[in-house]
């Protein structure tokens, strides 16, 4: 036996169909074994709270190994998990193909998924996990926006909403706009005429994402300008929900599943029309890119739109390699603080997004490769606020030191956590805001 592996990792597919998958005793088994594996190694220390916390049950415990752990205690390692895959994908030497075959993300997946079916998750964290009901119901009619991000500042209602829901008074959350992406789309899109290269068909199809769409459109309207302007024709997805992403964080694989059935089939139709696909944030790429396909390995429509699907900048930086990229910039960025999103580092498609942004003349993009500590929801519920702004802190002092012009990351929520810990007052961007500013659009 090797100590460590060499090769590239695989990703075996999530048997979430099996039934040992949901056996409580088998979960435990499963945890057992590689909470001992992680606890002779502790790589993965810094990288989020699921590992503290398990080292600390280990070290109090009795015999201070893992069989001293009770076996309650081990959702409390679990409930840490956000999924971010950077155990597996930046630091774990355990990972398949070694033959221990560690995947610590997809296993505390399957222990979220557990709890789930045994119907042990918390009302709020449902209810949170909503986005795009959420995001509906806000936008339906005219000022209810408003209204409701009026309620959301409010200081008794988040004492309220922290009572009943378990969302953190200080927690920033997300406004909620009537004027969504999909309706700016209308205004915006003009066709145009594409011109292929070996990687990229020039012709786009936007998945707006629920984020996108309804509470940071601003991002999906700059895309669809920016893309324009370098010649690539858009058009919009013609239905879509929630990419899943939210759900599969709190153990909800049948709603995962649902909201797959609904994108999956409109994706797959615009592949076979010659489009390619994008969406501004980097969780639900991953969705498409990742997850989907390892939860359906045998679904050829799957296959398609993970082949097909690509981040926003490194799309443009295949444009760019092919000499079809528009660098007649008209604004200096100046330096620019960029938090790297986990959902886009295990992606493994390298630093698009400063790589295109550092083609504008007279901007630096200092990248900064450490979590932000948001990670969907788990910055704004009570249980978790503390360890989030720990997480955040190191990121956040980064920021406070390079005092720069522009805070940007491609997740906005993470951006956002960011801005809220460093003591440096400056707004919290998206790169493609960025981008439109120096084209001058």
């Amino acid at each position: 036996m090797r100590e460590g592996s060499l090769e590239a990792p695989t990703r075996h597919p999530v048997d979430w169909q099996s039934d040992d998958f949901y056996h409580e005793q088998s979960l435990n088994h499963e945890l057992e074994r590689v909470f001992d594996i992680c606890h002779g190694c502790r790589r993965c220390v810094s990288l989020c709270n699921s590992f503290p916390t398990l080292f600390d049950l280990v070290d109090e415990s009795d015999t201070m190994e893992v069989d001293g752990v009770a076996k309650a205690d081990y959702m409390k390692v679990v409930d840490q998990c956000y999924l971010c895959d950077l155990c597996y994908m930046t630091k774990c030497p355990y990972v398949p193909p070694h033959e221990w075959n560690v995947d610590f993300p997809h296993l505390m997946l399957r222990a979220k998924a557990v709890k789930f079916k045994q119907g042990k998750t918390p009302m709020g964290d449902k209810f949170l996990s909503s986005t795009d009901t959420l995001g509906k119901v806000t936008t339906l009619i005219p000022l209810v926006d408003v209204t409701v991000n009026a309620i959301n500042k409010n200081a008794g209602a988040r004492k309220l909403l922290s009572k009943h829901l378990g969302i953190h008074p200080d927690a920033t959350l997300p406004e909620f706009r009537y004027n969504t992406a999909r309706r700016r789309a209308k205004k915006l899109i003009q066709p145009r005429s594409a011109k292929a290269t070996a990687t990229t068909t020039g012709k786009v199809a936007v998945f707006t994402t629920c984020y996108g769409n309804y509470y940071k459109p601003e991002v999906v309207e700059d895309l669809i300008r920016v893309f324009q302007h370098n010649g690539i024709d858009v058009v919009m997805a013609s239905k879509e929900v929630c990419c899943g992403m939210p759900k599969l964080e709190l153990g909800d694989l049948d709603a995962v599943i649902k909201a797959g059935e609904t994108n999956i089939p409109v994706l797959a139709r615009l592949v076979d029309e010659g489009y390619d696909i994008v969406g501004p944030v980097p969780s639900c790429v991953l969705m498409f890119k990742q997850e989907l396909p390892l939860l359906l390995p045998e679904d050829e429509q799957v296959k398609k739109v993970q082949k097909a699907m690509y981040d926003p900048f490194e799309y443009l930086m295949l444009r760019h390699k092919a000499g079809l990229l528009n660098t007649d910039f008209k604004t200096p960025l100046g330096d620019v603080s960029y938090q790297v999103a986990c959902h886009l580092r295990v992606q493994n498609i390298g630093l698009k997004t400063r790589d295109v942004l550092n083609l504008v003349p007279g901007t630096e993009v200092h990248a900064i490769e450490r979590c932000s500590g948001h990670d969907g929801t788990y910055a704004v519920r009570n249980e978790f606020r503390d360890a989030a702004v720990k997480i955040a802190t190191p990121v956040a002092r980064r920021v406070d030191q390079q005092n720069p012009q522009h805070l940007a990351s491609d997740c906005p929520m993470a951006a956002q956590m960011v801005a809220d810990v460093a003591t440096l007052e400056v707004l919290p961007e998206h790169p493609m805001n960025l981008l439109r500013k120096a084209y001058g659009l």
